[in-house]
């Protein structure tokens, strides 16, 4: 049973989003929806990102908008460095602003701005090791900064460790789509 899991993907602009408006999202947020319900109704007490733009900050919202029905969810934001939103765009630093004041736990691995990849690499693991799983929106046919994630979830497991990786790839979200679109047009 997984109580803690670390969730992440791919960051919006990898996925050629620019916006939280963009017609993906919705989808991509519902199948998020769907692994992390099943999961709640299995235990899962805390989610924990690292507020990312995109998969991560899209996880968010769905977290939070899940409280309603699971009040004892909880959403942590593990930051990997101190003020990483600095050089993000106004409206994207609004955005993140918002995600991390509803949030039940706000921390940054590192207590220092960003200075050297090692401090992503220490974020990464630090997640891993405090987490009982992954979920990662990820697709081997397309690299991405998530794959740093799975190398070192898989080395954690090659360690000895049990740590599930739950994947949510594109064939994953299409699907989704095609069932979203079916009920539509069956109502």
């Amino acid at each position: 049973m997984l109580k803690v899991v670390a969730v992440s993907g791919y960051k919006a602009h990898e996925l050629g989003i620019f916006s939280n408006k963009h017609e993906a999202v919705p989808y991509i947020q519902g199948i998020l929806k769907r692994r992390l319900v099943a999961l709640i109704e299995e235990g899962l007490e805390w989610v924990v990102i690292g507020g990312q733009q995109g998969t991560e900050l899209w996880t968010a919202e769905v977290v939070l908008d899940l409280k309603e029905l699971y009040p004892e969810l909880k959403l942590a934001v593990l930051t990997p460095f101190q003020d990483q939103d600095k050089r993000w765009k106004e409206p994207v630093q609004e955005y993140y602003r918002e995600i991390i004041s509803k949030a039940d736990f706000v921390e940054s691995v590192s207590k220092r701005p960003y200075e050297h990849p090692g401090q992503l690499q220490a974020h990464n693991q630090f997640l891993i090791e405090k987490t009982n799983g992954l979920i990662l929106f990820y697709d081997n046919d397309q690299q991405g900064s998530p794959k740093y994630y799975l190398e070192a979830a898989l080395k954690y497991q090659e360690a000895g460790n049990e740590y599930p990786i739950l994947s949510v790839s594109f064939f994953d979200v299409n699907d989704f789509i095609e069932e979203a679109n079916q009920s539509d047009w069956a109502t």
